[in-house]
């Protein structure tokens, strides 16, 4: 606009129409703001916010003079200016500022009562008018002004000219999606967003004013006469509905908890490797026996293997989140702002220091992976915990127990730390001999306690009982046998016998050599292994060794850790203790063309609990000694032939579905039919 050109001229005024409920809740009832002088409103229409300013009775013996020049002094200052917000320097006025008592008033409107009439307004909002203290804001802003004018007119008296100084540029980065939306949803965000929005000045009218009592008219209906009123068509329960809708219909927002936490009930609708992973992203160490732990109950254990390798390296026996998950590539150190990759490569270092030794010290860290001092500390405090004149320690003691039950994944975790010590070699320029040398000129004495004494003697005595236990089974299988020949034969024949490989099927020979012997030699199952295979036949009556291995697994993994009494359990002696605990081996002709494993082929079945329904079930298992599947009525048949018409139905039922499952109008034994 031209400089001579006037203003723009007032084309036409527009009345809003904003039927608000007001509310003052720090008033009582009976002191209303009806006969107190108003000096201005205004109004933020898309926010629904309105400002009052009313006068205060700067005469009345309730208040305090002052005080009131006081807080003026403190607002405006000594000077006399138009933009003060005390005109005659003592506080005489007060602001009221709404909030929105409710955002949905769809149930809410303003009722009138005329003559046997109640007349109906739907409220536009529901606002609560408090006291606004923003003048508290203003005078501490010019208690900042004075300080600062104070502290140039100092400098100005010292210096004659301008000091020259450096100034370093820095280019901002361009936003992320993320950063943006963090961004829109922070606070400062949304309070310039409502400041945008500019005031619309109102008129105050008085509660007697003619214009008053205009607009309160609009509150009866307009159309009481009318023998046609379109908006009363609706039934009395209709119209009730409409005013009143029932709450089912009302959508109630549910508070958000924060971004990184996640109850447990939440975490089980998640897939398993996602449970895993939230898990060690939130733990950052842990051992195999917690995490089993923390799962569902009945988590198969080598599924849970597969998933925590994915996420995790084993350091000690115990499992430490992966550094790419925890930092992924595009983020980077909320310290240093290093990025994603180099912050990687430094905490796999730490891990692997920490595969070679129990403490690391904080400097020696520093001067490889040259890294800033919160970075690193941010790595140690993740797995380790600091130790006086010992530096940090690692967080969980050596897991021994998960190194021994699962020997093939410690040797892949093995063989993947060799490779990242290779990577880490090349990127730190370092050799491992470089830190073994400092270990062993640094070495101290250890002092070690009786009780450690015992239990290390103790864990040596378990070791040594198992390869000597082995040697003493090899030389009984190596040892001949005397067998008799049949009647009319005087001679004695000696037979060599092999010792049996692991590939082999283990015979039946329960029934034919006394005192429990099997295989030519006496096996002693601990009487807790013995306790398990007992319980779980007596729950599952058929199983195949790989499904007693995995409930054994499962069962190892419920024990607390250094809790486990069952030693070193091969494959072997677990066979031995089911051939020992009333059980048979089940002699399944598997056809050629199955895709079941050796283990899964090895199939027991309960074969006296001492019931009288074990007769039964050695009827079945000879059956499918014989058959692969068979057809309900041939199992009948031979239960009555071999018992009588003592059997009935319900003894049928029962005993298929103790040991068999169906599939395609067959029967199979549980563990033959891969689901």
């Amino acid at each position: 606009m031209a400089s001579g050109e006037e203003d723009d001229p007032i084309i036409q005024e527009v009345w809003i129409s904003f039927l608000s409920f007001l509310q003052y809740p720090v008033r009582p009832a009976s002191m209303t703001y009806d006969d107190v002088t108003h000096l201005s409103a205004k109004i933020k229409p898309k926010q629904q916010k309105v400002e009052l300013e009313v006068a205060i009775d700067t005469l009345s013996p309730n208040y305090c003079r002052s005080k009131g020049e006081q807080i003026a002094l403190n607002v405006d200052g000594t000077s006399l200016e138009d933009s003060s917000t005390y005109s005659i320097k003592m506080m005489d006025k007060q602001t009221f500022s709404s909030i929105q008592a409710t955002t949905n008033t769809t149930r809410y409107a303003a009722a009138v009562f005329r003559k046997g009439e109640l007349h109906l307004t739907p409220l536009q909002g529901i606002l609560q008018m408090r006291p606004s203290f923003s003048y508290l804001d203003k005078a501490d802003s010019k208690h900042k002004e004075r300080e600062a004018a104070n502290e140039a007119g100092d400098s100005s008296q010292d210096e004659a000219e301008d000091d020259i100084k450096q100034i370093t540029v820095r280019f901002s980065r361009p936003e992320s999606e993320q950063a943006r939306q963090r961004r829109i949803q922070s606070y400062e965000f949304l309070q310039k967003k409502q400041a945008e929005e500019p005031w619309v000045h109102l008129h105050y009218h008085d509660l007697k004013d003619g214009r008053s009592e205009h607009e309160r008219q609009y509150l009866y209906c307009q159309a009481m006469d009318t023998t046609e009123n379109t908006e009363l068509v609706k039934t009395p329960s209709e119209y009730l509905a409409m005013l009143m809708p029932p709450l089912a219909e009302e959508k109630i927002v549910k508070p958000v908890g924060p971004s990184n936490v996640v109850s447990m009930a939440q975490l089980r609708t998640l897939p398993l490797g996602d449970q895993v992973k939230t898990l060690m992203k939130n733990v950052k160490v842990m051992p195999f026996a917690n995490l089993m732990g923390l799962l569902a109950s009945g988590t198969d254990s080598t599924a849970v293997l597969r998933c925590i390798q994915q996420v995790a390296l084993l350091v000690q026996g115990n499992w430490v989140v992966k550094s790419d998950v925890l930092y992924p590539k595009s983020s980077c150190s909320p310290h240093s702002g290093v990025p994603a990759e180099v912050l990687c490569r430094g905490r796999d270092f730490v891990m692997w220091r920490f595969t070679h030794e129990r403490s690391l010290m904080r400097k020696e860290v520093t001067s490889v992976i040259k890294l800033p001092p919160e970075d690193v500390k941010d790595f140690l405090e993740q797995m380790a915990v600091p130790r006086a004149n010992r530096g940090w320690e690692f967080l969980l003691p050596t897991d021994h127990d998960f190194v021994k039950k699962h020997p093939d994944v410690a040797q892949r975790q093995h063989m993947l730390w060799l490779g990242i010590q290779n990577k880490l070699e090349k990127v730190f320029n370092f050799s491992k001999e470089d830190f073994l040398q400092k270990k062993d000129a640094q070495m101290e004495p250890i002092h070690v306690s009786g009780e450690q004494r015992l239990k290390m003697a103790l864990e040596n005595a378990r070791e040594r009982h198992g390869f000597l236990q082995k040697d003493l089974d090899t030389q009984q299988l190596k040892a001949s046998t005397v067998t008799t020949l049949p009647s009319g034969a005087n001679a004695l024949v000696r037979i060599k016998e092999e010792p049996l490989s692991d590939s082999e099927e283990t015979m039946d020979m329960s029934a034919s050599l006394p005192n429990g012997s099997l295989n030519g030699y006496p096996s002693t199952p601990t009487p807790e292994l013995r306790d398990f295979v007992q319980r779980t036949f007596r729950k599952h009556f058929v199983l195949c060794l790989s499904e007693v291995k995995r409930l054994f697994n499962l069962h190892l993994a419920s024990l607390p850790t250094g809790h486990c009494r069952f030693g070193h359990v091969t494959d072997r002696m677990l066979q031995d203790t089911i051939l020992h605990s009333h059980c048979k081996q089940i002699l399944v002709p598997f056809p050629p063309q199955s895709s079941a494993s050796a283990d899964e082929q090895k199939v027991f079945g309960l074969w006296e609990s001492g019931e009288t329904f074990d007769k039964h079930r050695q009827v079945l298992f000879e059956i499918f000694m014989k058959n692969y599947r068979v057809r309900r009525n041939v199992i009948q048949t031979r239960l009555t032939q071999e018992l009588g018409e003592a059997v009935t139905k319900s003894d049928v039922d029962r005993l298929l579905k103790e040991c068999c499952i169906s599939l395609g109008g067959m029967w199979y034994l549980k563990g033959t039919v891969q689901s």
